[in-house]
C-alpha cells in the first residue's frame, strides 16, 4: 500500500504522459514528506489494523461507511483499546481517505457520537508514564563499565539534561556537539514540533553528582566514535562491538525500563519520555522559570508544562495545609 494515496482493490491508474508521471511521482513524495516518518508508520499501521478488520466482514475499507466505522470502534473499544489509540485510528482512516479523494466517514455524526460514548464509556484520559527525576536518574546511572553501560549512561544523563524526546536522542550525530566551557550545546535538526527542520540549540549544564557531558564523552571515546551517529547499537555482550547503525527510538524506552526495574522500580511505569517529564518536574521543584524550562524542552506552549507543574507543586500552599 502506498503511504500517500492508497489506491482501492482493483482500481487502476490512468495512462499519463512519462513526464508528467515523473512529476506526479516527485509532488507524491514532497506530499508523503509532509508526516513524520513516524507518523507515516503509525498511520500505516493502524489503516492496516482496520483494513483487516473489514476484509474479515467483506467490507470496503476505502471508501468505508459510517457504519462500518462504527462497528469498528466498538469493537476496538470492547477489545480494551484506549480511547487515546482510538483517536490515533481515525486519524488514519481521515488521511487515507482524504489523501486518496474520498469522502471522510470520520465526520459523520454517528461516528462522533459512538466515539463520545466510548470516551465516557471507558474515559478519556491519557495513560501518564511516570517521570524519572533528578534522583532516580542519578542513580539509574550509577553502575557499569562495559560499552553498553556507557552507552546507556550517557543516553539516560542527556536524556534528562536536555529534556530530549527519544527521537531526538536516537537522531543525534557528532557534528551537532559543541562542547563549551560551561558544557554542551546541541543541534536539534528536526523535532516533532518541528517538522520543517528550521532546528534549535539546545544547552546541556555540566553535573556535579552525574554529569551528562562527562557521560557523553566517555561512551564517544570508548566506542571511538567521531562522526555520524552517536547512539548506536553494540553486539555481543563479551566482545561488546559498536555497530555503524544507529539505535531506534524503542531502545532508549527499554533502557530506561531495564534501568527502572535495577532500582526495583515497576518497569511498565516508565519509558522513554520519562526523562523529559522528569527534567521537567525537577526543574519546576527548583523553582526554575517556566520560561527558561522552555528553552530546553522546545515546548511552543506552557500548557503542557502547567501539567507538570500542578504535578510537582501539588502540596505547595496547600489550601488544606494546617487545618487538622
Amino acid at each position: 500500500m502506498n503511504a500517500l494515496v492508497p489506491i482501492s482493490p482493483g482500481a487502476s491508474r490512468p495512462a499519463l504522459p512519462v513526464e508528467l508521471t515523473a512529476t506526479l511521482e516527485l509532488a507524491a513524495d514532497f506530499a508523503k514528506a509532509s508526516k513524520a516518518p513516524a507518523t507515516q508508520a503509525a498511520y500505516g499501521s493502524d489503516f492496516r489494523i482496520f483494513e483487516a478488520w473489514c476484509t474479515a466482514r467483506g467490507l470496503c475499507a476505502l471508501p468505508a461507511t459510517p457504519a462500518a466505522l462504527c462497528g469498528f470502534l466498538a469493537d476496538e473499544a470492547a477489545a480494551g483499546r484506549r480511547a487515546s489509540t482510538l483517536g490515533r485510528r481515525l486519524a488514519a482512516i481521515r488521511y487515507f481517505h482524504r489523501a486518496a479523494g474520498h469522502v471522510t466517514p470520520t465526520s459523520d455524526e454517528k461516528v462522533k457520537a459512538v466515539l463520545s460514548g466510548i470516551r465516557r464509556t471507558i474515559g478519556a484520559a491519557p495513560v501518564r508514564k511516570r517521570a524519572a527525576t533528578s534522583d532516580m536518574v542519578i542513580a539509574m546511572s550509577a553502575s557499569g563499565t562495559s560499552l553498553r553501560a556507557l552507552r546507556d549512561r550517557a543516553i539516560i544523563l542527556l536524556g534528562f539534561g536536555g529534556a530530549f524526546r527519544r527521537s531526538e536522542l536516537v537522531a543525534l550525530n557528532v557534528a551537532d556537539l559543541e562542547e563549551a566551557p560551561e558544557g554542551l550545546l546541541i543541534t536539534i535538526r528536526r523535532s516533532k514540533t518541528d517538522q520543517e527542520g528550521i532546528g534549535r540549540k539546545v544547552a546541556i549544564a555540566r553535573g556535579e553528582i552525574a554529569c551528562p557531558v562527562a557521560a557523553l564523552r566517555a561512551w564517544l571515546e570508548a566506542a571511538e566514535i567521531t562522526e555520524g551517529a552517536v547512539f548506536r547499537r553494540v553486539f555481543n555482550k563479551r566482545a561488546q562491538r559498536v555497530a555503524d547503525r544507529r539505535l531506534a527510538a524503542r531502545n532508549v524506552a527499554t533502557i530506561v525500563k531495564t534501568a527502572a526495574a535495577k532500582l526495583g522500580l515497576e518497569a511498565s511505569a516508565f519509558a522513554g519520555h520519562s526523562l523529559r517529564a522528569g527534567f521537567v518536574t525537577s526543574a519546576v521543584k527548583r523553582g526554575a522559570n517556566l520560561i527558561k524550562i522552555t528553552d530546553v524542552t522546545g515546548h511552543r506552549s506552557l500548557e503542557m508544562l502547567k501539567t507538570y507543574s500542578r504535578d510537582a507543586e501539588a502540596f505547595v500552599g496547600h489550601a488544606g495545609a494546617g487545618l487538622l
